[in-house]
């Protein structure tokens, strides 16, 4: 099993609404399983999307269907002004 969590620092006065559209948006994958926090005592406006999958090619399966479904790509459109940096990691869990 695999834990992608995806950090995005977002703008000041963003975070609320870009944890928003993510747990809004991602709810509608539901193979996705998602996970949305904030910054609690960590770097200011943080936000954190976690998913859990048994192997890569399920996350990578979960990647297209994204990219296929126009409507999820409206909902989220202008999520990248949200935020100022990112990155992906993902972890084996043992």
């Amino acid at each position: 099993m695999f834990v992608v969590r995806e950090t995005f620092i977002a703008k000041p006065g963003k975070a609320s609404a870009l944890a928003k559209m993510f747990k809004e948006t991602m709810s509608e994958m539901p193979r996705m399983k998602p996970r949305v926090s904030t910054d609690f005592i960590a770097q200011f406006n943080t936000v954190v999307l976690e998913t859990e999958c048994e192997d890569l090619s399920d996350f990578e399966k979960t990647m297209q269907e994204y990219m296929s479904r126009q409507d999820l790509r409206d909902k989220m459109k202008g999520y990248t002004e949200m935020y100022q940096e990112g990155k992906r990691e993902v972890f084996k869990v043992v």
